[in-house]
């Protein structure tokens, strides 16, 4: 299990215990984090599953694939340098202490 830390944009913290294996959409979703909608449940088709990863962390992260590095390009909020989507990103121990940011819209 490992430690992810969700934080709103409004600044509200939610704390998970999540196992290896599962997405950190897939954490969110199933704990109620809201901010995460996740439309097309994990496929990488939507985009309402966009995360800002905290600047400590990016480069600790796996790189993103094509499909996610377009489909980040129709966030509904601003895209940085930091952004992921959440169904891309699969909790290992490595994340143990992972910290994500929400944007403030997702669709």
């Amino acid at each position: 299990m490992a430690k992810i830390t969700y934080i709103q944009s409004e600044g509200q913290q939610h704390v998970l215990e999540v196992a290896s294996g599962t997405t950190l959409m897939a954490a969110a979703v199933a704990n109620g984090v809201p901010g995460i909608v996740a439309e097309c449940g994990g496929s990488a088709m939507c985009a309402t599953c966009h995360i800002y990863v905290d600047s400590e962390w990016e480069s600790k992260l796996p790189p993103m694939n094509a499909v996610e590095d377009e489909m980040l390009d129709s966030v509904a909020d601003e895209r940085r340098t930091s952004s992921r989507l959440s169904c891309q990103v699969t909790v290992t121990p490595e994340l143990d202490g992972l910290v994500v940011h929400l944007p403030g819209i997702q669709s």
